[in-house]
């Protein structure tokens, strides 16, 4: 079996091809966050795998769960995706949009967690340090995970920067295990 989100990017890249000709990158974000969102819910991957279901069936269900939230492009896709039986992979294709999305905008997504809080200043040091660093765009979030115990682990885009205490005694307890 293919991973999905090797299943995933050729839709993703569609959508995102019809919402920049559109100037819609915002809309098609925000769509295709509610299909994922309501794909993603237990009692639905039920519906959308019955097998006694047609895929127009499947598709109107999934319409009709989405409540409006779609327009007419975004409604044929999930009718493409209901008729090729991949409407599951919706939370992967809303992801890759997202992506690209960030991508056309020069800007990522930074995840913070530390163990404990940081001030308003060394936030906006770090974003400051990370814009400057990767020339984009810093969307940050900071959260606090006390699991760490302490020091900060960075997501942005496909890199980590884990200098946490929990993250190096892994290392350490990998390191004396090899």
């Amino acid at each position: 079996m293919a991973d999905p989100v090797t299943l995933a990017r050729p839709y993703a890249k569609a959508a995102f091809e019809a919402a920049r000709e559109a100037d819609a990158l915002g809309d098609w974000s925000r769509m295709l966050g509610v299909a994922a969102a309501v794909a993603g819910q237990p009692a639905v991957h039920s519906a959308l795998t019955d097998p006694g279901r047609s895929w127009q069936q499947v598709a109107a269900v999934f319409h009709g769960l989405c409540d409006g939230e779609l327009n007419g492009q975004a409604r044929n896709l999930v009718s493409l995706l209901a008729e090729n039986k991949r409407l599951l992979l919706l939370p992967q294709i809303s992801i890759l949009f997202d992506e690209l999305k960030a991508d056309q905008e020069r800007s990522v997504d930074v995840e913070f967690i530390t163990a404990f809080p940081v001030s308003e200043g060394a936030a906006n040091d770090l974003e400051s340090a990370l814009k400057a660093r990767l020339q984009r765009d810093i969307r940050l979030s900071a959260s606090v995970d006390p699991a760490l115990i302490g020091g900060a682990v960075i997501r942005a885009g496909d890199q980590v920067i884990d200098s946490s205490i929990r993250g190096k005694l892994a290392k350490l307890a990998q390191n004396m295990n090899a």
